[in-house]
This record gives C-alpha cells, sequence and structure tokens, in this order.
C-alpha cells in the first residue's frame, strides 16, 4: 500500500514540476506595477486547461503525502 501512494507522490511531483514550468509568465516583476491594461486580461482556453492539469497532479501530491502521513505514522 504504501509502494503505491509513494510511486503517486512520485508522478505528482514531477509532473508538477513539468507543468508549472509550461505555464507562461504572468507579470514583468517591478515594471508591472503601472500597467493597468494586463490587469483585466482574460486567459486563453489552452492556458485554463494546463491550469486544470497542473491542479489535478497537485492534488494528487497532496492527497498521497497526506495518505503516506497517515500510514507511516
Amino acid at each position: 500500500m504504501t509502494t503505491f501512494f509513494y510511486t503517486l507522490q512520485i508522478i505528482g511531483a514531477v509532473f508538477s514540476v513539468i507543468l508549472v514550468l509550461l505555464h507562461s509568465p504572468k507579470g514583468d516583476g517591478i515594471a508591472s506595477i503601472g500597467a493597468a491594461s494586463q490587469l483585466f486580461s482574460s486567459q486563453k482556453s489552452t492556458e485554463k486547461g494546463l491550469n486544470k492539469v497542473t491542479y489535478f497532479f497537485v492534488g494528487l501530491f497532496v492527497v498521497s503525502s497526506f495518505m503516506l502521513g497517515f500510514i507511516l505514522k
């Protein structure tokens, strides 16, 4: 049982890192303070899909971490 959750945790961690690195940068650092036009821009549909997949793998990582914590207690 612990091997299953370890495997889920590794898969969740690896895919979370890869998917976060695929996201486009949102701001320009300090230069974005006066850029109010970018404040209300909408996300593209591909970005929304990428967000959903990223949330899934982060959730998988978190749930497997909690389950391992309770199992190994």
